[in-house]
């Protein structure tokens, strides 16, 4: 019983990270294009980190959405669900 508890948590870990790995990467990917921008331009505004970040995140999150949802159903529906049936 616990190694299968513990099964099941490693994969809703590796579930979790591989949702929100897109995310992640969306911000990294334009934390550092901006922060590359603002050095060279030497332009020191506040919401020009935010905002882009906050944009590209929506629209990957749009992209990747159905990706996400099958992921996690996925796991409730072949693990986490059995489980607590029987």
């Amino acid at each position: 019983m616990q190694s299968e508890i513990l099964d099941i948590l490693r994969e809703a870990l590796w579930a979790a990270t591989l949702i929100s790995a897109p995310l992640l990467a969306t911000a990294l990917v334009v934390g550092i294009l901006v922060g590359l921008f603002q050095a060279l331009t030497s332009i020191q505004e506040m919401t020009l980190t935010f905002v882009p970040k906050l944009l590209a995140m929506m629209v990957v999150f749009w992209m990747c959405a159905d990706y996400m949802l099958r992921t996690l159903t996925s796991l409730f529906v072949d693990r986490i669900i059995p489980m607590a049936a029987g």
